[in-house]
């Protein structure tokens, strides 16, 4: 069952000075942090677009179990100008707190965290999303949950950093602009049941070097 609530107004980020290159990762440090695969992310991708119907410079945090199910997630607006990473950081993190409870108590992670930003123009990768990933990253250490994929959604379709797949659908479509300090809804699910180990598949990673291999969805 989801519950929905309104966002607080997301200010217009404006002089905020450039973030240092400790808050900040291009694709190959993301590559080499090991980072798990998705088995199906358009599907997982659709299924959160079609959920929070998300406007340009929006960004949707989703936390899955094992299964790659989701079990809670959040939209929230970032407004308008150059992004910071503790910036980002904190906004994930905030979100996270919202709809999921820590798991720091735990040796290793049950949930993994992915993150799509949804904005204007072409999908390709840039300087700004450097700090999203590193904002994604340190929120999930933060929260004791494994950071999990980033993807960019935009007008011309979706695409996974590093990973190299990507799609045309879902994608923003042009002019759905919720504009700077726009107020955008927050949908939580509750926590899933918690299924037997035996039934949890095997996590991949993507790897440091070489193509990206194919993961086929399971068969369940």
């Amino acid at each position: 069952m989801h519950i929905a609530a309104t966002a607080s107004p997301a200010p217009a980020h404006t002089g905020t000075p450039p973030a240092s290159p400790s808050r900040w990762l291009d694709p190959e440090s993301w590559r080499a942090r090991r980072i798990p695969l998705l088995r199906d992310p358009r599907a997982l991708l659709k299924r959160l677009h079609d959920l929070h119907r998300p406007a340009a410079r929006t960004a949707v945090v989703a936390v899955l179990d094992r299964s790659e199910r989701p079990v809670a997630s959040a939209s929230f607006g970032f407004g308008e100008g150059r992004t910071d990473g503790w910036r980002c950081r904190n906004l994930i993190l905030a979100n996270l707190r919202l709809i999921v409870p820590d798991d720091l108590r735990r040796g290793t992670p049950t949930h993994t965290t992915v993150l799509a930003v949804h904005r204007e123009g072409g999908r390709g990768w840039a300087a700004d999303d450097g700090r999203w990933m590193w904002g994604l990253h340190d929120a999930c250490v933060l929260h004791g949950l494994r950071c999990g994929a980033f993807a960019i959604v935009a007008e011309d379709g979706w695409q996974l950093v590093a990973d190299g797949r990507h799609g045309r659908t879902p994608a923003l479509p042009p002019g759905r602009n919720g504009g700077p300090g726009a107020k955008t809804p927050i949908r939580a699910a509750g926590i899933a049941p918690a299924r037997p180990a035996t039934e949890l598949p095997q996590v991949r990673y993507l790897p440091e070097t070489g193509p990206t291999p194919l993961v086929r969805p399971s068969a369940s």
